[in-house]
């Protein structure tokens, strides 16, 4: 049996030696599994990326989740509207077909470009790597992967991992009054 007064004294015992190893190569596991994750989503987080800067419908669908996205414009209509008691049935009743309409008017590829050059991205502007990505997600207790503006900052965007192993952009933060379309 080892003494805590041992480690401080900087003559611990080989057994307490063998333990502080193991435990130092089990954070370093586990530190590496949600680098691991964080990795793999911002390969993912990057191909949306260039299918929004390219205007590629097909690797855009790839990487959205549209039922997602359009079930979480449907609850924040739903929530919006049952603000105000004299909407809420209303707003119930209309926030699917909203949705549906929503979801694919603004999950295109051109409405994310369109906003992403509001916060100044151009198509000449270079899209970052995978690895600097990766600094730019937090992994969720619920198994999301979610992107933030500045490392450590609020959640912006929410991916999910899929059957196939690919994540997708499964949510958003923000108010949906915000979104604009432009024609």
């Amino acid at each position: 049996m080892w003494r805590p007064d041992e480690l401080c004294q900087g003559k611990p015992n080989p057994e307490v030696r063998v333990r502080i190893v193991i435990l130092s190569l089990l954070a370093l596991v586990l530190a590496s599994c949600a680098s691991v994750r964080k990795l793999d989503a911002a390969s993912d987080v990057h191909a949306l990326l260039i299918s929004i800067r390219d205007n590629d419908q097909a690797a855009f669908d790839a990487h959205v989740d549209r039922e997602a996205l359009k079930a979480e414009i449907e609850r924040r209509l739903v929530a919006e509207g049952s603000k105000d008691k004299r909407l809420g049935d209303l707003a119930a009743l209309l926030a699917p077909s909203l949705a549906e309409l929503a979801g694919e008017a603004l999950v295109q590829p051109e409405v994310f470009r369109a906003v992403a050059e509001h916060y100044g991205y151009t198509p000449r502007t270079k899209i970052p790597g995978a690895v600097a990505i990766s600094q730019m997600l937090k992994p969720l207790d619920d198994g999301r992967i979610c992107a933030t503006r500045s490392k450590g900052g609020p959640c912006l965007l929410y991916f999910t991992k899929g059957p196939d192993d690919r994540w997708r952009l499964s949510g958003f933060e923000g108010e949906v009054k915000d979104f604009e379309l432009r024609v």
